[in-house]
């Protein structure tokens, strides 16, 4: 039976609380927190009323029967999570670190966001719970996804662009990190992805977990059995993880994560954190990186926001290790055929990082027979990168 993280939060040799003293006394509280809270039958309760009731939950798996004929092959099932409120699975989990946060009796909010999906669905929980907000983003990300700069404004936030470094998502982390350090007493930092220091990859999993929990029963009630394949894609890894958690003792489905592949693996303008790292320490966890010789962590890149991060999350990298999951590549270019290919045959807008694995089910589908089935999570709609899309198509 798959039991992780340990007691002091690592998956086999990766995760753990790499932090400076100045955090350990907020690190230590929010594990407690929260093991409290996994306990207490009117935390949970009062989640379940706001994924159900505010989110929309359940989100729907839907057959793309389009698709499934387009490709040829397997059957291809979607979990919409691009329906939740606000259009994301972020919202699963920014819901219930705001609950967390009040369960604290802290009032203000901190986040970083890279595409602005988790920034947003986090501005979205501290209004609807009457918390200050405030987000880090880089600069070159707060011009890429200017709507979603906005729709966080619209809700009270306050966004700050963030010029250090490469102006992408690990600069948002780093300066994230560094207010939380400075207001820690009355300040909770929701975590967007399944990354940081103990418990936050543990508790990212667990509120993300819902999207596997409810994919699986829906499945087993349409099919009477799993599917062959669970995919998603793969940035700092919440929403893979949250598809993944629920199917690892399932041995017989295959668990693949899709990474970004940016210009090429052969280049060095790519986020292939697994595929193309090596072990090393970020952000208070221990995971595969992207780094030079010395040691030095190297700057990612994807045409995606979301998935613009040089690491990705230890419960990843231990089922890498461990042989568990699959982590398979997806170019710029690759990506964009998939965003184009759902939108013109199922009618759906799926945001550039989901692109990623519908790209990768675009070349595994035709390997697999019709009475196989690929479980994708949409993890996110493409409204965020319409005028990015447009844009790039002018250039062509």
């Amino acid at each position: 039976m798959y039991q992780q993280p340990d007691n002091k939060g690592f998956y086999g040799e990766f995760g753990g609380q790499f932090v400076p003293e100045t955090l350990m006394y907020a690190v230590k509280e929010l594990t407690q927190t929260y093991e409290e809270a996994k306990k207490d039958p009117e935390f949970q309760e009062t989640l379940d009323y706001y994924l159900k009731q505010y989110v929309g939950r359940e989100t729907p798996l839907y057959y793309a029967d389009n698709l499934t004929k387009h490709l040829g092959g397997a059957k291809i099932y979607l979990k919409r999570e691009d329906l939740n409120h606000t259009g994301a699975h972020k919202i699963n989990n920014a819901i219930g670190q705001v609950l967390l946060a009040k369960r604290m009796g802290k009032n203000k909010i901190v986040a970083e966001t890279g595409a602005g999906q988790h920034g947003v669905a986090t501005a979205t929980a501290a209004a609807l719970f009457g918390m200050e907000c405030i987000i880090f983003m880089g600069e070159v990300d707060v011009k890429r996804q200017e709507l979603n700069v906005f729709r966080m404004e619209l809700l009270g936030a306050k966004v700050e662009s963030v010029v250090s470094g490469s102006r992408t998502l690990k600069d948002a982390v780093n300066e994230a990190l560094r207010y939380w350090v400075a207001t820690v007493e009355d300040t909770h930092y929701v975590l967007g992805s399944a990354l940081g220091p103990h418990p936050f990859p543990e508790i990212v999993r667990d509120f993300q977990s819902v999207i596997g929990t409810e994919a699986k029963q829906q499945y087993l009630e349409v099919e009477g059995k799993l599917p062959e394949v669970a995919l998603a894609c793969v940035g700092g890894g919440s929403n893979s993880i949250g598809l993944f958690y629920p199917f690892i003792n399932d041995k017989d489905v295959r668990l693949i994560g899709v990474e970004a592949a940016g210009k090429g693996l052969d280049t060095e303008e790519h986020a292939a954190s697994i595929t193309k790292g090596d072990v090393g320490v970020l952000h208070g966890s221990k995971m595969h990186l992207l780094q030079d010789d010395d040691g030095q962590v190297l700057e990612a890149f994807s045409i995606s926001a979301g998935l613009d991060y040089p690491g990705i999350g230890p419960e990843h990298s231990h089922l890498y290790t461990s042989g568990r999951a699959e982590y398979k590549t997806i170019t710029d270019e690759e990506a964009l055929e998939g965003f184009h290919l759902l939108s013109r045959t199922e009618g759906i807008i799926p945001a550039l990082e989901s692109s990623h694995a519908i790209a990768y089910a675009m070349k595994l589908a035709k390997e697999m027979s019709p009475e196989e089935s690929i479980l994708i999570c949409l993890s996110g709609r493409g409204d965020k990168d319409v005028q990015q899309i447009k844009e790039r198509m002018a250039q062509e």
